[in-house]
């Protein structure tokens, strides 16, 4: 796909959003345009390796459920992953069903994160601390 292409994409998205009367916040994606789609990108890069993680963990729940024993590597993995999916659910629940919650994450996460406290998943964070 060439620059144009993405270019002629990112215009049509940004057009849906001022189609619904959301100009100032089009008006921002477009000015932050390459800050918003590497954004975007660490996004889905997180989800699809939190997604991947979730799956080598039910194999290992399996494997558990069929043999009755795993490696210790592989019970950590699953504790880690297990906290990772509650982590999620007490995001994403908030998120989906109290009005304005998408705006006070961020800064919940921020509070949280001072205090030692650690609401992101596992590939959330481990992007953080590689770019520091």
């Amino acid at each position: 796909m060439s620059d144009s292409d993405n270019k002629d994409s990112l215009e049509i998205d940004i057009a849906i959003l001022e189609k619904d009367g959301k100009t100032e916040f089009s008006e921002k994606i477009r000015i932050h345009k390459e800050k918003t789609s590497k954004a975007f990108q660490d996004l889905m890069i997180n989800i699809k390796t939190e997604a991947s993680e979730t799956q080598e963990a039910s194999k290992i729940f399996v494997k558990y459920v069929k043999e009755g024993n795993v490696t210790k590597e592989e019970e950590e993995e699953l504790k880690t992953q297990v906290y990772d999916l509650l982590k999620v659910l007490g995001i994403g629940v908030p998120f989906a069903l109290i009005p304005g919650a998408s705006l006070l994450m961020p800064f919940l996460i921020k509070i949280a994160s001072k205090k030692g406290i650690d609401l992101l998943p596992t590939a959330f964070n481990d992007k953080k601390e590689e770019g520091s």
